[in-house]
C-alpha cells in the first residue's frame, strides 16, 4: 500500500533534486506532470504522505481458493495514470470514509 514515501529511496529522488533549480537550456518537449512543491508537504525527514482522493474502480480477484477485492485508488499527488490497485481491506481500514456504511434504516 502507498503511504509514507521517502525521497532518499531512489537515486533520482535524492534531496538535491527536490529543491527548485534553474533551467539552463531547453533540449526538447517532454510531456510529464508537474507537481508544485507547495502541494507536497515534505517533512524534515524527507518523507511525505500520500493521501487518496477517490476510488476509481473495484474488482474481485481469485487466487487459488481465496477471493480478494482490489480498488483502484487515485492519489492526491498523482494523475489518473498514476492510480494504483490496492487491497480493499487495507484502504478500508486506513480510510473508512471512502466506504459508506451498509447499514441503512428500514
Amino acid at each position: 500500500m502507498k503511504g509514507v514515501m521517502r525521497f532518499g529511496k531512489k537515486k533520482k529522488l535524492n534531496p538535491r533534486y527536490v529543491v527548485p533549480y534553474k533551467i539552463l537550456k531547453r533540449i526538447g518537449r517532454v510531456a510529464s506532470s508537474i507537481v508544485p512543491l507547495e502541494s507536497v508537504a515534505v517533512k524534515d525527514s524527507l518523507t511525505y504522505e500520500e493521501v487518496p482522493v477517490e476510488i476509481l474502480n473495484r474488482q474481485v480477484r481469485r487466487l487459488r481458493n481465496k477471493e480478494f477485492t482490489l480498488v483502484k485508488v487515485l492519489w492526491m499527488s498523482q494523475s489518473v495514470e498514476g492510480a494504483t490497485w490496492e487491497a480493499e481491506a487495507t484502504i478500508k481500514s486506513n480510510y473508512p470514509h471512502f466506504f459508506p456504511s451498509d447499514s441503512s434504516p428500514a
